[in-house]
């Protein structure tokens, strides 16, 4: 008899540990998708014209984080897509900006540059690059840690920053758009020697090349967009060879007056080629096909510079995110039959959001403002003229951060922090800008929530400046037509977070989450180690039991 009860509960232990690690078994492959200057306000404003397949379908099977946002500045694509990967801010992970200066080489550098590799795909330079200057590990990085170098990871994108950063150290490849006059997809030998097959096959088929040979044009009437302001404006920008920034856009005229595949970037036909692109590599790289989990990182470039050239209100924005959509809902389908419905979970996101175009605002007499750098400068200059007779202490002014010259100031008797001190002080009047705040005092204050927890998490203390400035909401420096992004403001930050697939519960959360509790909520379900700075919490409402 007790032979008997032993076993009884030997079985259904068993059977509980069965179903429970068949509960667990990880998805075949994980996508994480980065829509470059997506304000969350896209998936409402125009969701009456979106499919049932696209956006629709993540919003209505997976879960839905509706008041997530970036908790740091500056909201540029380099920092976000580095953050989203590795779960913190750039007081962690090194990425402080696209481009900075680098107070140990005394020049502009840019994110991902890097002298030790070399192009592969052309004979070009852009693809000199590598991660090098991320300080921490990423999501995919942890994945092939826990699976000791088994499964594969891919980046791709049309920016290569976008590529590199999300696939991280432990890549099998990342890809990014060559346009000028190649038009191709390529990579850096810190991946590889060469090009795969399947992307040799790819940049020979002729694609890239087959989406310039059509005007832009609306996908439906454009009488239709009523969710946007009147297609002539003062408030776009244009193409070269334009007059109006209106529709159509004579793609196949002006594209040797805009860099020949170049143009491909700010049309939405660049994010129909990343689908492409997408679809090849899980073919060519068999992704979802081994018993081990892969990764691919993938990121829509367009909408930025389309963002960019017409702003968020624009005929141009709305008719791109109706057709990103419709490319997503075929992206979707083609994972359904390819990877399997059941066996891949994925993520979507973006890297920042978008101000509206301050002079549209201006003209709603919405407060909206023009910062000039030169009058920054001069500003400067005259501070530290006036207090410690010298305009040399100043290095460089970029990113809203002003890196002083430690040498000539100590060389006059003064220190650095009685320099940032003064500036700070007086900047605090100069118009445009609303506060300034010494490295110091980042260094030695803890701010809790607010623009001054942003400002002080995407500071860094090896690389940042000595004093950082934050302009007034809505404050652009740039022509008064097209936008940028930048800040720490709620326009800027506010962006969709919409988990979807397998492990993933149906959802919505009204819940304040961070863009930093991504890579932590994927690294739990996936039963992995977190990125090794990850700051985040879990999205616990989001997955399965």
């Amino acid at each position: 008899m007790k032979k008997y009860i032993v076993y009884i509960f030997t079985s259904l232990f068993f059977l509980s540990f069965t179903a429970n690690e068949t509960k667990k078994n990880n998805p075949k492959l994980v996508i994480g998708i980065v829509i470059d200057q997506m304000r969350y306000d896209y998936l409402t404003r125009f969701s009456d014209r979106f499919s049932d397949d696209g956006f629709k379908r993540l919003l209505n099977d997976g879960f839905s984080l509706e008041n997530a946002h970036y908790n740091l500045i500056p909201t540029y694509t380099a920092v976000g897509h580095a953050t989203i990967y590795s779960g913190t801010t750039p007081n962690s992970h090194g990425i402080i900006s696209n481009n900075w200066y680098d107070k140990f080489l005394n020049k502009t550098i840019y994110c991902v540059d890097d002298a030790n590799y070399e192009t592969v795909g052309n004979s070009g330079k852009a693809g000199k690059k590598s991660p090098q200057r991320l300080f921490t590990s990423t999501l995919a990085d942890q994945l092939k840690l826990h699976q000791v170098s088994k499964g594969k990871s891919i980046g791709i994108a049309i920016k290569d920053r976008s590529a590199i950063l999300p696939a991280g150290h432990t890549a099998n490849g990342a890809y990014w758009f060559d346009g000028g006059n190649e038009g191709k997809f390529i990579s850096s030998s810190f991946y590889m020697n060469a090009l795969p097959k399947w992307v040799t096959d790819f940049n020979l088929s002729g694609k890239a090349n087959r989406y310039l040979i059509e005007p832009w044009t609306t996908l439906f009437d454009i009488d239709t967009y009523t969710k946007s302001i009147a297609d002539n404006n003062n408030f776009e920008g244009l193409f070269r060879g334009e007059t109006t920034p209106t529709f159509p856009h004579k793609i196949p005229q002006l594209r040797n007056q805009n860099g020949n595949y170049n143009i491909l970037k700010a049309i939405p036909e660049g994010n129909t080629l990343t689908v492409d692109f997408a679809k090849a590599a899980i073919l060519g790289e068999k992704l979802g096909k081994s018993k081990h989990t892969d990764f691919l990182a993938i990121s829509f470039s367009s909408t930025d510079y389309i963002g960019h050239q017409y702003g968020p209100a624009s005929v141009e924005i709305e008719d791109t995110y109706l057709k990103l959509d419709r490319d997503l809902a075929d992206f979707f389908k083609f994972l359904d039959n390819k990877v399997g419905k059941d066996n891949y979970t994925l993520f979507l996101t973006a890297d920042h959001a978008a101000v509206h175009v301050p002079s549209y605002l201006q003209s709603l007499k919405i407060p909206a403002h023009y910062l000039k750098i030169n009058q920054l400068r001069d500003s400067i200059s005259s501070i530290t003229k006036k207090y410690f007779n010298s305009n040399e202490f100043v290095n460089n002014i970029s990113n809203y951060q002003i890196f002083l010259n430690k040498n000539k100031i100590e060389a006059l008797g003064f220190t650095k922090n009685q320099v940032a001190d003064k500036i700070v002080s007086e900047l605090e009047n100069l118009e445009g800008i609303y506060k300034a705040v010494t490295a110091k005092t980042l260094q030695t204050t803890h701010f809790t929530e607010g623009i001054m927890n942003s400002l002080q998490n995407g500071y860094n203390q090896k690389l940042s400046g000595d004093v950082m400035l934050i302009p007034y909401p809505a404050t652009l420096s740039r022509s008064k037509t097209g936008t940028s992004h930048g800040s720490g403001y709620s326009y800027d930050t506010h962006i969709p977070i919409i988990f979807y697939g397998k492990g993933i519960k149906r959802g919505v959360s009204k819940k304040r989450y961070e863009i930093t509790d991504i890579a932590p909520t994927m690294a739990n379900l996936l039963g992995i180690e977190a990125p090794n700075s990850s700051t985040g919490k879990i999205v616990v409402e989001a997955l399965k039991n």
